[in-house]
């Protein structure tokens, strides 16, 4: 696998120096250049960069401790953009991480870090997935667990935030609005489209026959079944 340029620790056992000058980069404040002995030498993440002073003495040894601070800082900058489109699974991370060409270890140690700062919690994400496909767009049990599946995520942690989803409910919640479109047609095709529908959400045949028998008869009150 190709890696990622950006990522890369390249250990050139760079002379050392007396730092010169600390400069932000222009086009990237969060970057700052870091000269040795009046020239541009390596640029390191501004929190990095944070304690070093004009005139302080880095050895071969420091700098490749600054290098390794810093591409585990650039990594895990990454990863908190990753994270702040949707909440993540950890294996999610850990895919986006290696298509990024992140050395394993760094990569573990973001992960470790993530996890220490309650950023990266598979229960969490689990239930936080249900919660969210319950409100908006439910499915069915057999469906969730394929989703989380598909996340990473491992049976027990998957089981534990299936536990409470009540098959039905969440048929009869997503087939309401649908139903309403379906109010002015014959029971026969009523039922058709409506229970395709619920199918296609992955219900069971059994739970798609009660809950488009109940939107029926909650839709047709006044008139015999």
């Amino acid at each position: 696998m190709a890696m990622s340029h950006s990522f890369l620790f390249i250990d050139s056992r760079m002379t050392a120096g007396k730092i010169t000058g600390l400069q932000v980069q222009q086009k990237n404040r969060n970057r700052v250049n870091i000269y040795l002995n009046e020239a541009y030498a390596f640029s390191l993440a501004a929190l990095v960069a944070a304690p070093l002073r004009i005139g302080q003495v880095l050895s071969e040894d420091d700098i490749a401790r600054l290098q390794a601070q810093d591409t585990f800082q650039r990594a895990y900058d990454r990863v908190l953009n990753y994270l702040s489109y949707r909440s993540r699974s950890q294996s999610e991370v850990e895919r986006y991480l290696a298509s990024k060409g992140v050395a394993p270890d760094v990569a573990a140690a973001v992960i470790e870090r993530l996890s220490e700062a309650g950023l990266l919690d598979d229960s969490a994400f689990a239930r936080a997935w249900v919660e969210n496909r319950a409100a908006f767009s439910p499915r069915s049990p057999r469906v969730l667990r394929q989703e989380l599946y598909q996340k990473g995520l491992d049976a027990s942690t998957v089981a534990e935030a299936l536990q409470d989803v009540d098959e039905e409910a969440s048929a009869y919640q997503a087939a309401g609005a649908r139903a309403q479109r379906y109010a002015d047609l014959d029971r026969a095709t009523f039922e058709r489209r409506l229970g395709g529908f619920l199918q296609r959400r992955g219900f069971d045949y059994d739970v798609v026959r009660s809950v488009v028998a109940r939107l029926w008869r909650d839709m047709h009150s006044d008139y015999d079944n």
